[in-house]
């Protein structure tokens, strides 16, 4: 025992190592907005990945009581705090789901309507299978992108039946339970993208709880090189579509899109800081095999995101994010 408590030790450094350690890693917690963004945008890139910190913490506890080290285990209290205060109650149960949705308990309490965001990505090998599977999730609203000419047929035939309304622009659509009225194209094309690259849309949804302005939203692509994160289209055309979120009439709006990035990323606070998130749930949706981030939003203004949740994967490399939106 006495032997492996000595190699442990060797491993896992002193306890000013482990205390510098766990001082740095509450740092980076709690001043994450601090890190420059320098070229390659490291302030991003940290951001993306912010909550995936909190996997340190249990080596650094371990590490710690193994030392026996009582300042070390003081100072690892830090990040655990940090991450608590950051995400600790998105885990916690919201306000409930659609009901019958996976993973999605409580029930419609009258004032809700539930919404889907899915990239259905380009090379779907099936559009129709993917329609059915979110058509299961008996959402109220539906926000697809990445739709091509080939696939479209599809999704308006699945979807035809619960959804009566629905609008499509470039390459992003809306399907609705309720009636779509003043819809138009949402222009967010970075500087030197050509006309026909259609990426927005917005239109008024008439629920039976008042009207909504919804806009539908594929930011651009992001690169993760070894120039650091690529991202300064994506950063364009946040700010093109915060400014028409920020002139948007309606008290009420609701976003859903892929906006390539996470709301914790700076990168996107010219959107974001004029939207609120969701209450709780991580809902990773990116990549599916292996969820890392949500890159897949639902935010709203006037109107509360109680909740947001996973959907099993379809033929996507996204997975579908569905959202429970009190008005």
């Amino acid at each position: 025992m006495d032997r492996a408590r000595i190699e442990a030790s060797r491993l896992i450094g002193t306890s000013p190592v482990l205390t510098v350690s766990a001082v740095l890693l509450a740092a980076l917690l709690t001043l994450h907005r601090l890190v420059p963004d320098l070229p390659g945008r490291p302030g991003s890139l940290l951001e993306t990945f912010l909550p995936w910190l909190g996997v340190s913490v249990p080596l650094l506890v371990g590490a710690a009581v193994l030392r026996r080290s009582a300042v070390a285990s003081f100072a690892v209290l830090l990040p655990v705090a940090a991450w608590l205060a950051l995400f600790g109650a998105l885990p916690l149960p919201g306000a409930g789901g659609a009901p019958g949705a996976p993973g999605a308990p409580g029930t419609d309490d009258g004032r809700a309507l539930v919404a889907v965001q899915h990239n259905v990505a380009d090379d779907n090998p099936d559009p129709a299978g993917t329609a059915r599977a979110l058509a299961a999730a008996d959402a109220d609203l539906i926000a697809l992108e990445e739709l091509t000419p080939a696939a479209l047929p599809s999704y308006e035939a699945v979807l035809a039946a619960g959804y009566p309304d629905h609008t499509v622009h470039g390459t992003v659509g809306l399907w609705s339970r309720y009636p779509l009225v003043d819809v138009r194209p949402v222009d967010i094309r970075p500087t030197g993208v050509g006309p026909e690259w259609n990426r927005g849309l917005r239109a008024t949804a008439r629920t039976p709880r008042g009207d909504v302005a919804v806009y539908v939203a594929h930011l651009p692509s992001l690169r993760i090189g070894a120039h650091g994160f690529g991202s300064a289209r994506r950063d364009e055309s946040a700010v093109r579509l915060g400014a028409a979120v920020a002139a948007e009439p309606s008290r009420r709006v609701l976003l859903l899109g892929d906006l390539n990035g996470t709301v914790d990323d700076r990168g996107l606070a010219p959107l974001t800081s004029r939207l609120t998130a969701p209450g709780s749930g991580f809902a990773f949706s990116w990549p599916a095999r292996f969820p890392l981030a949500r890159i897949d939003q639902v935010l709203a203004r006037a109107a509360t995101v109680t909740r947001v949740w996973s959907l099993p994967r379809t033929g996507s490399d996204h997975l579908p994010v569905a959202a429970r939106v009190t008005l």
